[in-house]
């Protein structure tokens, strides 16, 4: 049913674009979601504020008030504030803007309403994006889609609500990357390669950092990971930090509704040259960097004490982003990062030398290959590196070919099942040994441990396809020889009947007339 509500909202939403890019309509889109989102929680909470008030069986109970006082009494934000809603000042709620929708004047009304949010609600200062006054949409159209979303009904319990405007909120982000091309995927990692580092890394308390957050999408699936295992929201910190200031913005609001509290920094800005976090130390780092970035050098970078492990190429970042991510990384944490295929085993600009340093340092734990075809927006194989200062299974890397496990779901789009990140959660979680877990044994052409001094055989090549083998196919008894023969003798058949039949089609053509 809500895979329905989404894909008609959006099939809605994108034609009322119109002409506008939807790197711009995405956000015009979004905060409307959000305004709508706060304004039904804060709507739920008032009214069962109301019910508990008047009722002289709860300990709210406000007595014989006059219906006025009552009124005054559900103007207290502590009320809100105390169960994690959002408070929401009259001239922003939902009912008032819906009621203005056809009004000329409808975008600067909402520009008011979030400028009303961000007075009282201090953590969205500078937060959300106030463009829906000079909106390039035409006539009507903004009061239009503001009709759309009132069509979005978050009912009144808050952990569904939360789950509804998530799935929505998800979807439309998706979909907006599809739409944007190759500019999306700075914005965006498909759900089911989240999930896989999710499960994988297992983040359950400590700090979890992101330091090319885009939209927060890595954030959200930990925190469904952890209230999936039994934890609570307040055992994690949340660090993230992101470049792109529409982007930051996104973040930002994705973790605000979601009641995760959060630090991305004190504005945008980029990572390597402006890094947020300088002391940070995360129990888990979770990232997709923006692939083979070839402008991300700056002089002032030059003997980083990020680079542990050998001076990253100017001309690509890929090596840059593990450093970082090392270095930002506990003694006893696990890091996830989603990299291009190249990064395994280019030895161009000292890419070698620092993947060679880093093996040999066995802080290199686990290396996952990708189906294509994952991502919106680039055809460019991935992977997936886990690094670990100190690994549970010391002096080795566990190598998993996961290739072949992609499911279409689109024409162009692939992604891994839960039922595949399942197995390839099973299959770590052997490996390393954990509580629970069965006991690991390699699989030929899916996954193989493989000791450092192999690894230093090949180069420090870290392809898994490398190490783990062709997939062992049923053997049938049958000798190579026999085997061919009858085949050649099945293919003799097959060519002596297609002669016959040949034939056959000549000699009726001939007597109709044709000649050959």
């Amino acid at each position: 049913m809500l895979d329905d509500i989404k894909k008609t909202l959006w099939a809605t939403a994108d034609k009322l674009r119109a002409n506008i890019d939807a790197a711009e309509y995405k956000h015009l889109v979004l905060g409307l979601i959000f305004v709508k989102y706060i304004s039904d929680t804060f709507a739920a909470r008032r009214a069962e504020l109301t019910a508990r008030l008047t009722n002289p069986d709860d300990e709210y109970f406000y007595g014989d008030a006059d219906p006025a006082d009552i009124e005054a009494e559900l103007e207290d934000r502590d009320y809100y504030k105390e169960v994690n809603v959002f408070w929401v000042p009259e001239g922003a709620r939902w009912e008032q803007l819906r009621n203005a929708a056809k009004q000329p004047d409808i975008g600067k009304r909402i520009d008011d309403a979030l400028t009303h949010i961000e007075v009282e609600n201090p953590k969205l200062k500078g937060i959300l994006d106030k463009r829906y006054a000079r909106a390039q949409l035409p006539d009507g159209k903004l009061g239009e889609l503001v009709d759309l979303v009132s069509t979005i009904g978050f009912g009144e319990d808050p952990a569904i609500a939360r789950d509804v405007l998530g799935q929505v909120y998800e979807y439309f982000l998706g979909m907006f990357a599809s739409a944007e091309g190759k500019r999306g995927g700075q914005f965006y990692t498909p759900a089911s390669i989240v999930k896989t580092l999710v499960a994988i890394l297992s983040p359950h308390e400590g700090k979890v950092y992101d330091p090319c957050c885009g939209s927060g999408g890595m954030f959200v699936q930990s925190e469904k990971f952890i209230e999936a295992h039994g934890g609570k929201l307040g055992d994690v910190s949340i660090y993230g930090q992101e470049a792109n200031p529409t982007t930051w913005r996104l973040a930002a609001m994705n973790l605000a509704i979601r009641g995760i509290d959060y630090n991305l920094g004190r504005e945008p800005a980029d990572t390597f040259t402006r890094n947020q976090h300088p002391d940070l130390r995360a129990d888990y780092i979770l990232a997709n960097p923006p692939f083979n970035i070839s402008d991300w050098w700056h002089g002032s970078l030059e003997g980083d004490p990020r680079w542990e492990y050998g001076d990253p190429p100017h001309g690509n970042a890929n090596y840059a982003w593990l450093q970082h991510m090392l270095h930002h990384l506990r003694p006893t944490g696990r890091a996830g990062i989603v990299l291009a295929n190249g990064s395994m085993s280019s030895s161009q600009n000292n890419e070698g030398v620092i993947r060679a340093a880093m093996v040999d340092a066995d802080v290199v734990e686990v290396m996952v290959a990708l189906p294509g075809q994952l991502f919106f927006n680039t055809q460019i194989p991935a992977c997936l590196w886990f690094l670990a200062k100190q690994k549970t299974r010391k002096g080795e890397v566990l190598f998993i070919d996961a290739r072949k496990l992609g499911c279409m779901i689109s024409r162009v789009q692939a992604e891994l099942t839960d039922d595949t990140i399942a197995r390839i959660e099973a299959v770590v979680a052997a490996w390393r040994g954990e509580s629970g877990a069965c006991s690991y044994e390699d699989v030929k052409g899916f996954c193989r441990s493989v000791p450092l001094a192999e690894i230093a055989q090949h180069g420090h090549v870290l392809t898994p396809g490398r190490y783990v083998g062709a997939e062992e196919v049923e053997d049938d008894d049958e000798a190579f020889a026999d085997k061919m023969q009858k085949l050649t003798e099945k293919l003799g058949e097959q060519m002596a009947k297609g002669a016959e039949l040949d034939a056959v089609i000549r000699a009726k053509l001939g007597g109709l007339g044709y000649e050959f």
